[in-house]
């Protein structure tokens, strides 16, 4: 009997983690792939990128509108009850037996609550972790409450998710998603690269630069991004790759700065989407990636390059010793890519092993949709940690 089975994705680098475990359901007879997309993927703004995924062979089966034209705080919590309208109407359409959803992010939140009204267990991949920073540590702690199976990245975010009061035996360790699209992606070349982004490399270095907002702090994104860009300003004989911070609130005050400084700096161009080929070809073509995006953390390691992670947003994330902390702050900044480029650090990252596993768990997340059966997730009872 086949299973009908639905994924909710809401930004491209979401996506670009599901793409496997989507790609591997579509090919399997014993299930019944549903796509609903939602938030950054249905905004001009940030380039329609529920294309991406129509190019890539999948059906869209729902659109969910909800991402408004405003950033503020109140804009983005009018968007979370848009979010909760449309998912209701979704679900009650495609009437899914399991629904997965990733991470941590608002539009997720808001399916997450409209599939627990409406009865329907949840598969939540890369629960446990922390991002002290964000609000998105919030959102996916609740996000583990709401759902009924656990997808985590290691050991570390299982005990998390289960301190959560979560039955271990429904919290599976797969590892990170992104491994498996350095695992299943053939790479572009330098050549095919610079074709693909029309930029020439011309420089002895360069950087690949994705900072968002860090949500937990008052009017920061400015101040932050200034100091960023000043010590990038300093560099002498390096290009920079910049890609678009996501839908969060201050983001698109950090927007107009990448773009004017773009503009101002022929050495460096600013793309809304590179997608997930694109990306991981950036980060294997350059000398390190410099912001405070997860990717930073969980991807990068595994093609042996360094990441200078930029203030708080991703505090409390498992490290390799690949990654740099620093400050947002020009000096700290500076100090941080001075250590990325010399020569003992770039020699150490052949050693660097990755903290988020092997490629492998989008096949591991699948099985398990496969084979637990249904009848019994949806009750749950808390989970307390034996007695000492």
């Amino acid at each position: 009997m086949t299973r009908r089975v639905c994924v909710v994705t809401g930004t491209r680098a979401e996506y670009g983690l599901l793409h496997w475990i989507m790609q591997d359901m579509k090919n399997d007879p014993d299930l019944i792939l549903q796509i609903v997309v939602t938030g950054t993927h249905l905004s001009p703004e940030f380039g329609h990128t529920y294309q991406e995924i129509e190019k890539d062979g999948f059906q869209i089966d729902r659109k969910v509108e909800m991402l408004l034209s405003s950033d503020t705080p109140v804009g983005i919590t009018k968007a979370l009850g848009l979010g909760l309208i449309g998912f209701s109407d979704a679900f009650d359409t495609l009437r899914p037996e399991l629904l997965i959803l990733l991470g941590d992010r608002y539009e997720i939140f808001a399916a997450s609550t409209a599939a627990l009204i409406a009865r329907i267990p949840v598969v939540h991949i890369h629960g446990g972790e922390s991002t002290q920073g964000a609000i998105d540590e919030a959102f996916r702690h609740s996000i583990t409450k709401m759902s009924h199976l656990h997808c985590v990245a290691n050991d570390e975010y299982r005990k998390r998710v289960i301190q959560l009061g979560e039955h271990p035996d429904r919290v599976h360790v797969v590892g990170g998603l992104g491994l498996d699209n350095i695992h299943r992606l053939k790479l572009l070349t330098q050549i095919e690269l610079e074709k693909s982004l029309d930029f020439a490399f011309t420089t002895s270095k360069r950087l690949l630069i994705t900072f968002h907002p860090v949500t937990l702090e008052n009017a920061t994104a400015k101040e932050q991004m200034t100091e960023l860009l000043a010590a990038l300003e300093e560099l002498t004989d390096t290009q920079f790759i910049f890609t678009m911070p996501n839908a969060d609130t201050e983001g698109r005050i950090i927007r107009k700065m990448l773009t004017d400084f773009v503009k101002d700096h022929p050495q460096s161009r600013v793309y809304e989407s590179l997608g997930m080929l694109r990306y991981l070809s950036c980060v294997a073509h350059v000398d390190g990636v410099v912001g405070n995006s997860s990717s930073g953390l969980t991807e990068v390691p595994s093609l042996k390059k360094g990441t200078i992670n930029i203030g708080d947003r991703q505090l409390g994330r498992i490290k390799s010793s690949s990654v740099i902390d620093c400050a947002p702050k020009k000096e700290s900044i500076s100090n941080a890519i001075q250590k990325l480029f010399s020569q003992e650090f770039q020699k150490n990252l052949t050693n660097v092993q990755n903290p988020y596993g092997k490629p492998g768990a989008s096949e591991k997340v699948v099985e398990i949709i496969k084979n637990t059966p249904l009848n019994s997730l949806l009750k749950k009872v808390f989970y307390d940690f034996p007695s000492t």
